[in-house]
């Protein structure tokens, strides 16, 4: 038949040109085998278009779900940690955050914010132990440390009570 001929069917362009939606960034290796797919399947750059932009929104929601899900994994964890956690949960996240406060910068207090890592347990249990080692050197003999006003101690020294096996 002489149809087909006159009305050459569409098929997949050399290259395709896709756009991300307003506020969305698609990974390049993404897109590269997503357009593989597309042209394999001989998709015309307006169909392949329209699959992104319908599975764009399914695949990110999915991906957030899933990293909401581990963060909250991580705060149950840790209100049930045995070495921090239960009842004494609050006493201690407040020796952690004097570690955080003594040692951290805001940089440092920006990445655990903005990750969820701040709610992980094993953060939680070296900035715990961190700040139980400096509130220790404080008070030795019942007196402060002469001379410094936080009174830390040297990195060694505070890496040796951190990680006593090294």
């Amino acid at each position: 038949s002489n149809d087909q001929a006159t009305k050459a069917p569409a098929s997949a362009p050399d290259r395709y040109e896709f756009k991300s939606p307003e506020g969305a960034e698609y990974d390049a290796n993404v897109l590269s085998a997503y357009g593989n797919v597309a042209k394999e399947l001989n998709m015309t750059q307006e169909a392949a278009q329209k699959m992104l932009d319908k599975l764009a929104p399914v695949l990110r929601d999915n991906q957030v779900s899933q990293i909401e899900a581990t963060k909250a994994e991580w705060v149950n964890s840790s209100k049930a940690d045995k070495e921090f956690g239960g009842e004494s949960l609050d006493a201690n996240l407040a020796v952690a955050k004097k570690a955080l406060d003594t040692y951290g910068s805001p940089e440092l207090l920006a990445l655990l914010n903005e990750s969820g890592l701040g709610n992980h347990p094993e953060i939680i249990r070296v900035l715990y132990r961190a700040g139980k080692a400096i509130s220790e050197d404080r008070f030795v003999g019942g007196k402060a440390t002469a001379g410094k006003a936080s009174g830390p101690r040297g990195f060694n020294e505070l890496a040796s009570v951190l990680y006593p096996n090294q």
